[in-house]
């Protein structure tokens, strides 16, 4: 049986964005199976002490920005570091990933599109229509899915990841839980593989 690992993330967030590919090769070397939990950030924010961006000290907001060109250049991406339409919200793009899932179809080919739609195309995630045509493009039933990610039902689980993500220590995006144990941003993907090759029992916090 594969080992699995819970990755918790937001199409808001540029680092889930920057890492998804390297996590994904990560996940494919070591046979992990990926378990797909979008998450609403501003929420995770407010109840672990976390500040949405626009509320962050200016000397954090300007050394974010170094941060994403050094980070596009390392991972070798091109995209726009204040895309046009965002923020967005992104609950409509969020449950279409939960409705994939619970449809038994892997979300990955969509969520690689929607990355790039708001970071490189610059479009809107927020617009059902931008949102049907990239399912379409990954194989899915772009009006069916889009419609089904507005339901109760996908609201009923996405509101269990929120709770799933305080339960197991999760504070942003995007965070790998391996075992209990959390690797928190795109630059502790090295780290969990590391975990991976080494075969090592999880750290825990002696908190």
């Amino acid at each position: 049986m594969p080992r699995q690992v819970d990755y918790y993330f937001s199409f808001q967030s540029p680092w889930a964005y920057i890492g998804h590919n390297v996590f994904r090769d990560v996940a494919k070397t070591y046979d992990l199976k990926v378990n797909y939990k979008p998450v609403v950030l501003v929420d995770l924010f407010s109840e672990t002490g976390g500040l949405p961006l626009m509320k962050r000290h200016p000397v954090r907001q300007r050394y974010r920005m170094v941060e994403l060109q050094r980070w596009r250049d390392k991972r070798g991406l091109k995209f726009h570091l204040q895309p046009a339409n965002w923020p967005f919200n992104a609950r409509l793009a969020d449950g279409v990933v939960i409705a994939a899932i619970q449809a038994g179809v892997d979300p990955e080919p969509f969520m690689r599109r929607a990355f790039a739609a708001v970071w490189e195309g610059q479009l809107n995630l927020a617009e059902p229509a931008t949102l049907m045509q990239l399912a379409d493009q990954s194989g899915l039933s772009g009006k069916q899915v889009v419609e089904r990610s507005g339901s109760d039902e996908i609201s009923t689980a996405y509101e269990q990841n929120r709770q799933d993500a305080l339960a197991a220590d999760v504070f942003g995006s995007p965070v790998y839980v391996l075992d209990g144990e959390v690797f928190w941003g795109q630059d502790r993907i090295e780290l969990l593989a590391d975990a991976l090759k080494s075969g090592r029992p999880p750290y825990r916090s002696q908190v």
